[in-house]
């Protein structure tokens, strides 16, 4: 498999360690490393995102509660949107991981303690724009040591270890977070920041980094415009397509959970929101989980990923109907269940092709920056599409809504051609 490199057009091997014994010693230590470096991830991504952030925007603001979640969750996505690239770019000029990674899991802690003591909606949001820009440096330089550091023959076995971050991160982080709503969201900012500061402590200790073979750096504004000129490596862009439109899908219903529980879905009397979303977590983790561990062994043993890309995606939108047809308790235990199983099977399967089909070998980080656009932007869109969809027909359409989404993002794999 050759790969093109953005900046100059030239075709290149995509490089990768050699499999000695030691790299094989690096690859064990670092495994387990990417579960824990990604599960920090998604315990803030989830456990703030989908709890702490809602319950303190409803705090502030009960009445436009729908709306403010969806502008601070807007802008936030811009900040994601930008930084997620640039940090990429930046790490791939340092030609290091670990001090970016180590940095930004500081900062995160830093920008989330503030978060958790502001009282108004604008600085909600200008401070989880911080969190934001901090949690994209983290995560730019995590993405980007699977292709620096694993060979190609192992990216199914890498992602799907990186794939069991997410529902770990997941069911953990909105487990703790539920603990400390509505009384206490200062505590939870806290303890959640600590976790994403202490995983990046643990993972530049753990995971030795040698500094990747020098190139010879071109100018900052030659790659910026390579930012755009990765999209026109063909196979790259049907992948963010098909990303893009599977993530927004999914945000569109996601990010606006805590309110449809609270205000939509009939629940147990013994239940509220957050109660139930501390029940539903680890539902979601097991099967996601469970799904992610057979996604990337398939992919891996098939050599294909291209059929369970698309099977995740109809399996995805399918599962949109069934709080429609049932928005009781039992639909949602159904529905989260599905969904776990599609979202796991997808994300992971998806990460190995991506890998595959990298514009460059030397610029992994930034090309990985722009894929996570396809990550970020949908969460520009989703909140203000969302918020318009449940305003004009409420949350019955925003269900359906999303399954349409999910099921283009399914068509945007087929033209892929260099992965099967």
């Amino acid at each position: 498999m050759t790969t093109t490199d953005s900046a100059v057009g030239a075709p290149r091997p995509q490089e990768a360690p050699p499999p000695t014994p030691g790299g094989r010693r690096r690859i064990g230590r670092l495994l387990p490393m990417l579960t824990l470096g990604n599960a920090a991830l998604y315990l803030v991504y989830l456990g703030i995102g989908q709890v702490l952030l809602p319950a303190q925007i409803e705090l502030v603001d009960p009445d436009g509660k729908v709306a403010a979640l969806g502008w601070v969750s807007g802008v936030a996505a811009v900040f994601a949107t930008l930084f997620n690239p640039l940090a990429g770019l930046l790490s791939d000029r340092s030609r290091r991981r670990n001090p970016w990674i180590l940095g930004g899991g500081l900062a995160s802690f830093a920008a989330l303690a503030l978060l958790g003591q502001v009282r108004t909606v604008l600085l909600v949001t200008i401070v989880w724009c911080l969190v934001q820009a901090a949690m994209n440096v983290y995560q730019a330089a995590l993405t980007a040591v699977v292709p620096d550091q694993v060979p190609a023959e192992r990216r199914g076995l890498a992602s799907a270890m990186v794939g069991i971050g997410t529902p770990i991160g997941s069911v953990v982080g909105v487990t703790l977070a539920t603990r400390y709503v509505p009384d206490s969201l200062g505590t939870g900012y806290l303890v959640l920041g600590a976790a994403v500061a202490v995983a990046a402590v643990l993972f530049v200790a753990v995971v030795r980094e040698e500094r990747l073979p020098a190139v010879e750096p071109a100018p900052l504004r030659r790659q910026l415009a390579a930012f755009a000129d990765t999209l026109r490596v063909a196979d790259f862009r049907w992948a963010f397509i098909g990303r893009f439109l599977m993530m927004l899908g999914f945000f569109a219903v996601s990010l606006f959970q805590y309110y449809i529980l609270q205000d939509h879905i009939d629940l147990p009397g013994d239940l509220d929101a957050a109660g139930a979303q501390a029940v539903l977590a680890p539902i979601d983790a097991v099967c996601t989980l469970a799904a992610t561990l057979l996604g990337g062994w398939l992919a891996d043993r098939l050599g294909r990923c291209k059929p369970l890309i698309a099977v995740s995606c109809v399996l995805a939108a399918a599962t949109m109907t069934v709080p429609v047809l049932m928005p009781d308790w039992t639909g949602m235990l159904v529905y989260t269940a599905l969904a776990g199983v599609a979202f796991g099977c997808f994300m992971v399967v998806d990460t190995a092709m991506v890998t595959l089909v990298l514009p460059s070998a030397d610029d992994a980080a930034r090309d990985l920056g722009v894929l996570n656009i396809a990550n970020a932007g949908p969460q520009i869109i989703a909140p203000f599409v969302a918020s318009l969809v449940v305003g004009l027909a409420g949350y019955d359409a925003l269900y359906l809504v999303g399954a349409l989404i999910i099921l283009a993002g399914a068509l945007a794999v087929a033209p892929i051609r260099t992965v099967r």
